[in-house]
């Protein structure tokens, strides 16, 4: 089954087409229980939000039994409050929590063999595939996978097989897709399909989760002023619909910059990003646009700690985001990175080489604590008095002493590129 949805203009499908395709979607099935797996709320603009709600209320109308176990991969359970703005009326009761370290069962393996060949030599290990074990509970005869298709610096493209084996899959695959994405080159794979990471999970998918009564609701949104608008909408339960996404999500939320940049300023909204480990996505999606001695300035309110959980905390406190060579070094010679190799790969995600200066402006951790990671640190007051994100407008702006910065309000919704180098 393949239902595609393209909207006609820049405003996206409306609600009631939303809807309408969400129904369509169900016709012929008759779940007695079903599986949402929506993001969590850091990926509140995908606008999963109102499709999990949808489906909620149109399953349950069939007197369908809906749980809901958002794909929180290695981030904090979603709050009440969160659900209740994401979600909706959704009662807070059907909201299960994921723990990517213990609530999983192993399928089997993605063997060394295949990773060397996708790698190019590069990794030689087997990735364990795991899976939380409700996706595996036969008494659900229907499983709604749910998000957003968007450029992914571990993976190319987010979503579709991700959003289970990283989004509710176990410690082994998040942090071995972390480390092979971080080995190969974030920026060989960014805003691409048929990576190698992307090849581990439709390996996965398709060895051990053929049998599961599975289908995906990917969107492509991108949230101009905070609004979202959903240009597409691709249901079904072939590859084929993650395809059809990433053409559109590539068209949408890929951003070419005709020359590098000299100084990006990017705004973390402080209702989605309360921690490096999210924010970072400021370095991530920005650093194939900036200049070589350029600077990237993140305007972080609402930063509060680095990692999600207070062990991967201690882990970038105590290596910070040193470069990759230096991750590299700490990574052979300490078991505490070897053991949590996604926050390995997130360190060198997380830097810039050397290549362009990282600010980060807070204002609910120290300055000398952003030191201690090997960012420049700068108060969050002072520098959005200067670049004040209600002021600023998307793109290029100049200030009044004349200096020109490109703005981003939010990076999660896009990749920035530089022309000329993505051409080289």
């Amino acid at each position: 089954m393949e239902l595609f949805y393209r909207a006609n203009s820049e405003a996206g499908l409306a609600r009631e087409e939303i809807c309408a395709a969400l129904s369509r979607s169900l016709e012929g099935k008759h779940p007695k229980k079903a599986l949402l797996i929506p993001p969590d709320y850091t990926r509140y603009h995908s606008n999963a939000g109102l499709i999990a709600n949808t489906y909620y209320h149109l399953l349950t109308e069939r007197g369908c039994s809906v749980d809901v176990l958002p794909a929180l991969g290695t981030h904090v359970p979603v709050t009440e409050e969160e659900a209740a703005d994401m979600f909706g009326d959704i009662p807070y009761d059907r909201f299960l929590v994921h723990n990517w370290r213990t609530d999983v069962v192993r399928l089997g393996e993605v063997p060394a063999s295949y990773l060397a060949e996708i790698t190019d030599g590069l990794w030689t290990d087997p990735v364990s595939v795991e899976i939380n074990r409700r996706v595996m509970d036969p008494s659900y005869d229907l499983i709604l996978s749910i998000g957003q298709v968007v450029p992914h610096e571990v993976i190319g493209m987010a979503n579709h097989a991700k959003n289970l084996f990283v989004g509710v899959g176990g410690s082994d695959m998040i942090n071995k897709s972390h480390m092979v994405g971080a080995v190969y080159g974030m920026e060989r794979m960014m805003g691409r399909d048929h990576t190698p990471v992307r090849k581990i999970l439709d390996y996965a998918l398709t060895n051990y989760l053929g049998e599961r009564p599975i289908v995906f609701a990917l969107t492509v949104t991108t949230a101009p002023g905070g609004r979202i608008h959903t240009h597409g909408l691709f249901i079904g339960d072939t590859r084929k619909v993650l395809e059809e996404a990433i053409a559109l999500a590539q068209q949408k939320n890929i951003d070419f910059v005709e020359t590098g940049i000299q100084k990006c300023v990017v705004y973390l909204d402080p209702k989605e990003f309360h921690t490096t480990w999210l924010g970072n996505k400021a370095v991530y999606r920005t650093r194939m646009a900036i200049a070589d001695g350029g600077e990237l300035l993140v305007l972080a309110p609402g930063v509060e700690r680095f990692g999600e959980d207070d062990q991967i905390d201690r882990l970038i406190r105590k290596y910070g985001y040193c470069g990759r060579l230096r991750v590299l070094e700490h990574f052979r010679a300490n078991r505490d990175l070897q053991e949590n190799m996604g926050a390995a790969a997130h360190l060198i995600h997380g830097s810039s080489d050397g290549r362009f200066q990282i600010t980060y402006a807070v204002g609910k951790i120290s300055q000398e604590e952003i030191a201690g990671v090997h960012f420049n640190p700068a108060s969050y007051e002072e520098q959005a008095r200067r670049y004040d994100p209600e002021k600023l407008s998307y793109g290029y702006n100049t200030m009044p002493d004349g200096e020109k910065i490109y703005f981003i309000p939010n990076p999660a919704l896009g990749l920035w590129i530089d022309r000329s180098r993505f051409e080289a």
